[in-house]
């Protein structure tokens, strides 16, 4: 081996030489190179400087040798077939190292964009083993043609795979595909409140790589795909407002009705009965009454001033006990005794009261109140005033005016929750001052939600 050395140390030691002078040029060409994209980079003020230096720095020399290699093999005393066997080698392993560099630059410098316009980790995944998947492809495709083999086949496998894969995942990518474009316009973000065209509506609770999950003001979660999202006209209301220690829960009630089996064909009849009356009759014919009524009537009445209008014809008793404001008081009680106190006068100062046909004769009815609870909470002012949107008249009719009645107060319990959970006192304070005389239970609902509207924006 030692002679064999000896006589050929001149067919060594050429290619040796020439491979050592492409090592020698090459680290000092990346010391010279990388110092001055160094500073360029630096100016951009990139930030992916770092990443694109170190990783690169590496495979840069590895190239300068791989060239000395080849340069090497040149000079040596190789066949050529041999010659051309090691270009085709070394070549191969330099097309290899460009996919290695392009795979690690691919994840880093994907990674620090996402990070930048703050996407979610699946669909960051999901982009980046993508990319990852095509590079690997193309480089398949490359050192096929590089090394002559056929590409038809390879090609029509790769496109095949990619087809069945695409048709089979066609909703799965379209969604990954729509929350890369939420997240990258960034118009839409946890803890946003939503409505969309479609009716859903809510707080962002959650974003993933295929659906966005809505918490309801009714307590539900709806998971709505991307794909929806970005087809719908979507209503953004922004951050939460300031969260409620107690959440408002809404009421409503029903009322069954039941003949007491009572009638009254005269005032001294009428006032009689109604001074042993139970505060249920009372309630029926003087709230009840207005509630039925206040889309045809939105003024101040009840049965007794329609009945005394009616059917004793008794326009000045009627005026009487029409001028009776129902909600200044708060008991039933004190509303039934300045009724009868309203009567006995009358009747003091008028004995001969008329007395109505046998078939207008007063009936009294009392209603049996059910409270029932709904599905709706609010936490905020703005999901009160999306629920607002959608309760009944009667859940209105019973926050209300009914809870004067519980409260014992001229108050309501809406103006009670604003007041005590935000201290909104005005917005509290107008609330208040509603009354059901001067205008419809659905002209209430609308004078509220405009005055939170005010406040929220």
């Amino acid at each position: 081996m030692f002679e064999w050395i000896q006589e050929n140390w001149v067919t060594l030691a050429v290619p040796a030489a020439v491979f050592l002078a492409f090592c020698i040029v090459g680290l000092w060409a990346r010391r010279v190179l990388y110092k001055r994209l160094n500073k360029l980079l630096i100016k951009s003020g990139w930030g992916g400087r770092e990443i694109l230096v170190q990783t690169s720095r590496g495979p840069f020399f590895f190239w300068f040798m791989l060239l000395g290699a080849s340069a090497a093999i040149k000079f040596s005393s190789l066949s050529d077939e041999a010659q051309v066997l090691a270009g085709k080698i070394i070549g191969s392993i330099f097309i290899i190292s460009i996919i290695w560099l392009l795979l690690i630059l691919t994840n880093r410098l994907v990674n620090i964009f996402l990070e930048e316009i703050k996407s979610p980790r699946p669909p960051g995944r999901f982009v980046t083993n993508g990319l990852r998947v095509t590079i690997l492809m193309l480089g398949v495709l490359i050192l096929a043609d590089y090394w002559g083999w056929p590409l038809t086949p390879v090609i029509l496998l790769l496109a095949t795979a990619i087809l069945i894969a695409v048709v089979a995942s066609r909703d799965i990518i379209l969604n990954v595909f729509s929350g890369f474009e939420i997240a990258a316009a960034r118009n839409i973000r946890e803890g946003d409140f939503i409505k969309l065209s479609t009716g859903e509506e809510g707080y962002v609770i959650d974003m993933t790589w295929r659906t966005i999950k809505i918490k309801t003001p009714d307590q539900h979660t709806v998971i709505v795909p991307n794909s929806k999202l970005v087809r719908e006209t979507v209503i953004n209301y922004g951050h939460p407002l300031k969260k409620a220690e107690k959440p408002f829960r809404f009421y409503t009630r029903l009322h069954l009705k039941e003949l007491t089996g009572l009638k009254a064909g005269n005032l001294t009849e009428l006032v009689n009965i109604l001074k042993s009356a139970p505060d249920s009759v009372i309630y029926y014919h003087t709230h009840h009454f207005l509630e039925e009524h206040q889309f045809l009537t939105p003024e101040p009445s009840n049965d007794f001033a329609l009945w005394v209008e009616d059917s004793l014809d008794d326009h000045v008793l009627s005026e009487k006990l029409a001028n009776i404001d129902t909600f200044a008081y708060f008991s039933l009680e004190e509303l039934k005794s300045t009724i009868v106190s309203v009567i006995e006068k009358y009747i003091a100062a008028n004995p001969a009261s008329k007395k109505a046909k046998a078939e207008n004769d007063f009936h009294f009815i009392k209603s049996n109140s059910v409270v029932i609870p709904t599905p709706y909470f609010a936490s905020d002012l703005r999901e009160f005033v999306e629920v607002l949107r959608k309760i009944t008249i009667d859940s209105l009719y019973y926050h209300i005016f009914e809870s004067r009645l519980r409260l014992q107060k001229i108050s309501n319990d809406f103006s009670v929750w604003i007041r005590d959970s935000f201290g909104e006192n005005d917005l509290a304070d107008k609330i208040d001052g509603l009354v059901p005389y001067t205008s419809t239970i659905e002209t209430m609902r609308s004078f509220i939600i405009q005055n939170i509207e005010k406040r929220i924006k």
